[in-house]
C-alpha cells in the first residue's frame, strides 16, 4: 500500500514544484512555459516502466540515466527542441518561440526534479554513464508531507486570497500568486537546509556511543516523517545496529534500545556468493548490505539485502531489493538473482 501511494505522490511534488518555478516567474520567459516545466520536471520519472522489468531491470534503469546530470541535460534539450517545433507551427501565435529561452526554462524544470531526488535516501547515478556512483543527501523522504504542504500553500492559498478580495471589490492583482510561489520556494530551500542541519546532528549523535561493547565503524542516519525522528543505521564490527535517533529535548538517545543484526561469519558460500554476478552488481548499490546464510537443501541459500531499505516494522519494502543466491555443498553458485524483498523467497 505504501508503494502505491509513493508512486502516485511522487510525481505530484514534483507537478507542483514545476508549477511553483512558473508561477514565480519563469512563466513569462516564452510561451507554453507551464506545459514545458510540467514535461521536463516529470519526465525522469519514466524510468518507473524499469519496474515491470523485475529486480535486474530496475536496478538498472531506475534513478540512473534519466537522473544523471547528462540525463537531466538531454530531458532538457529534447523537451525544448518538441515544444519550440509546436510553437513554430502556431504561425498566428503572438510571440514568437526560440529555442533558448525554451532550453531555459526545461532546465530548470529537470533540474529541480534532479534536486528533490537527491534529498531522499535511494540516490541517483548523477554521474552516469562515467561513473557508478551513487549520490543521496539522506534528507527527506521521497514522499514528504512537509514539502507537499509548503508547495500546496504557495500555490492554493494566493488564489484563495485573490478571490475573497475581488468579492469585496478590491483590485485583482496583475500576477495572482507570483508572491505566494516564490515565498514557498524559499520556503522549500529553507525546510531542505533545515533538514541538513538535523541530518547532521543525527549523524553525531549515532557515531558517538558505544553499541554492544563496540566503536562504530560507520554510521548513517535515514529520513522519517518527522525532521525530528532519524532511523539510524550503525556498522561495528561485528553487527549493525538498527536505531532511532530522536533530537527533541524530550526524547533522550538510548543505544541500548538498538535492534542488533550480527554480521555472519566467514564460510566457502558466503565467499563463494559475495564473488556472484548479482551480489556484485547488488553490492554497488547498497550501502549497508548484510548477508544472511541458512541451509538449503544440500548445500547454502545466502540472502542479501540493504538495511537502508528495512523498516523497523518489517514490513517488506516493495521496491527493495535484495540478492540471492544459492551454492551446493561442492561450494559451486547454482543460482544467483536479484529479486524485489516483497516477493524474494523467505
Amino acid at each position: 500500500m505504501r508503494f502505491a501511494a509513493n508512486r502516485l505522490m511522487e510525481p505530484v511534488t514534483h507537478a507542483l514544484a514545476s508549477l511553483a518555478l512558473g508561477r514565480a516567474g519563469l512563466g513569462r520567459v516564452t510561451r507554453l512555459a507551464a506545459p514545458m516545466l510540467l514535461v521536463s520536471g516529470l519526465a525522469a520519472d519514466l524510468d518507473w516502466i524499469s519496474y515491470a522489468w523485475g529486480a535486474p531491470g530496475f536496478l538498472v534503469w531506475h534513478r540512473t540515466a534519466s537522473h544523471s546530470l547528462l540525463g537531466t541535460a538531454a530531458i532538457a534539450a529534447g523537451v525544448a527542441a518538441g515544444f519550440s517545433i509546436l510553437g513554430r507551427q502556431r504561425r498566428n501565435a503572438s510571440r514568437p518561440m526560440r529555442f533558448l529561452p525554451a532550453l531555459a526554462v526545461c532546465a530548470a524544470g529537470a533540474g529541480i526534479h534532479l534536486l528533490l531526488d537527491l534529498t531522499n535516501s535511494y540516490g541517483v547515478k548523477l554521474l552516469w554513464p562515467f561513473s557508478g556512483r551513487w549520490f543521496a543527501w539522506d534528507l527527506s523522504e521521497a514522499v514528504d508531507p512537509g514539502l507537499l504542504l509548503i508547495l500546496l500553500a504557495g500555490l492554493l492559498l494566493p488564489g484563495l486570497l485573490n478571490l475573497i478580495t475581488e468579492e469585496i471589490g478590491a483590485r485583482a492583482k496583475r500576477r495572482p500568486g507570483e508572491r505566494g510561489a516564490i515565498i514557498a520556494l524559499a520556503l522549500v530551500a529553507l525546510y531542505i537546509g533545515g533538514r541538513a542541519v538535523l541530518h547532521a546532528r543525527a549523524g553525531v549523535l549515532l557515531g558517538s556511543h558505544i553499541y554492544r561493547e563496540e566503536e562504530p565503524i560507520r554510521a548513517g542516519a535515514f529520513p522519517t516523517l518527522s525532521p525530528l525522528l532519524w532511523r539510524g543505521v550503525v556498522e561495528t564490527e561485528t553487527a549493525l545496529h538498527e536505531v532511532e535517533a530522536p533530537l527533541s529535548p524530550d526524547a533522550p538517545f538510548d543505544p541500548r534500545t538498538a535492534r542488533s543484526r550480527f554480521k555472519p561469519e566467514y564460510s566457502q558460500a558466503l565467499e563463494q556468493a559475495i564473488g556472484s554476478d548479482a551480489a556484485r552488481a547488488f553490492l554497488a548499490f547498497a550501502r549497508f548490505p548484510l548477508a544472511r546464510v541458512e541451509p538449503a537443501g544440500d548445500g547454502w541459500e545466502v540472502r542479501i539485502r540493504d538495511l537502508r531499505f528495512v523498516p523497523e516494522s518489517g514490513t517488506p519494502n516493495s521496491t527493495a531489493i535484495v540478492a540471492v543466491i544459492l551454492v551446493n555443498a561442492r561450494g559451486e553458485i547454482t543460482s544467483s538473482a536479484l529479486e524485489f524483498e516483497s516477493s524474494a523467497t523467505r
